[in-house]
C-alpha cells in the first residue's frame, strides 16, 4: 500500500516544532505587509494565514489576536530603523559627518522601506494608541533623540555647531522632510511630475535635505 504525502498542515505543524521563530518571523513579515496595504480594520487574518501557509489558530497562538499582531508589527517595524541607525557607529565620526550619515541614512531608509511610511501613516490615523500602548517601542526610540543630542553636543563642543539646538527638534525637521518624500510622492508626482522620483531626482533631493539640515546647525 503506497503512503501519501503528507499534508500541507502536517508539514506545517513539523516547521512549527522544529522552527517555531521562523515561523513567527514569516507571520510578521507577511501581516507587515497586509496591514501596510490594508491598514488595521481592512487586514484580514485569513488572508495572512494563506500567504504563510499556517493558520489563524497557529497565528492567534503566537499573537492572541489581531491588534496584538499589529502592535508587534510597528515595534518590529521601528526597531529595525533604530537598529540601522546604531550600526552606523557614529560616535567615532566627526561630529559633521555623523550628521550628514544619520540625514541621509533615513532619507534613503524611508525610500527603500515604504511599508514603514504607510505602517505610521496607519498609526496616526488611529491617533498613535497602539504605539503609546507598546513600551518596546517608546523605550526603543528614545536612543535615536539621544543618539541626536551626542552629534550636537560633540559639535557643539567643538565650535562647529551653534550652541542650544534642541535634539528633539532637530529629529523631528529630519523626519519630516525624509517621510514627506514617500507618504505624499502619490499626490506630489501627480500634480507636479515624477521628475523628483526618478533615480537622479532621488539622489539631488537627498543631498539637498542633507545640506539643509547639516547646514541649519552649522555655527
Amino acid at each position: 500500500m503506497t503512503s501519501k504525502p503528507a499534508s500541507n498542515s502536517v508539514k506545517n505543524r513539523g516547521s512549527w516544532k522544529q522552527n517555531p521563530d521562523a515561523v513567527k518571523a514569516d507571520i510578521l513579515r507577511v501581516a507587515r505587509a497586509e496591514f501596510a496595504d490594508h491598514g488595521l480594520s481592512g487586514a484580514r487574518i485569513q488572508e495572512i494565514a494563506e500567504k504563510t501557509k499556517t493558520s489563524k489558530r497557529m497565528i492567534f497562538y503566537y499573537f492572541k489576536d489581531k491588534e496584538n499582531l499589529y502592535r508587534e508589527v510597528l515595534e518590529q517595524a521601528y526597531r529595525e530603523v533604530r537598529q540601522g541607525e546604531k550600526a552606523l557607529a557614529l560616535d567615532s565620526l566627526d561630529p559633521v559627518e555623523a550628521l550628514t550619515q544619520l540625514v541621509a541614512f533615513t532619507f534613503t531608509h524611508h525610500r527603500a522601506n515604504e511599508d514603514f511610511i504607510r505602517l505610521v501613516m496607519i498609526e496616526n490615523i488611529h491617533r498613535g494608541v497602539h504605539l503609546s500602548a507598546s513600551e518596546t517601542i517608546r523605550a526603543g526610540n528614545s536612543p535615536a533623540v539621544e543618539q541626536l543630542s551626542a552629534i550636537l553636543e560633540r559639535g557643539t563642543a567643538q565650535k562647529l555647531f551653534k550652541p542650544d539646538i534642541a535634539a528633539q527638534q532637530l529629529h523631528w525637521k529630519i523626519s519630516a522632510l525624509c517621510f514627506f518624500n514617500v507618504s505624499n510622492e502619490p499626490t506630489f508626482s501627480r500634480i507636479f511630475g515624477n521628475d523628483l522620483m526618478t533615480e537622479a531626482g532621488q539622489a539631488a533631493l537627498r543631498q539637498d535635505v542633507v545640506d539643509t539640515i547639516v547646514g541649519s546647525v552649522l555655527a
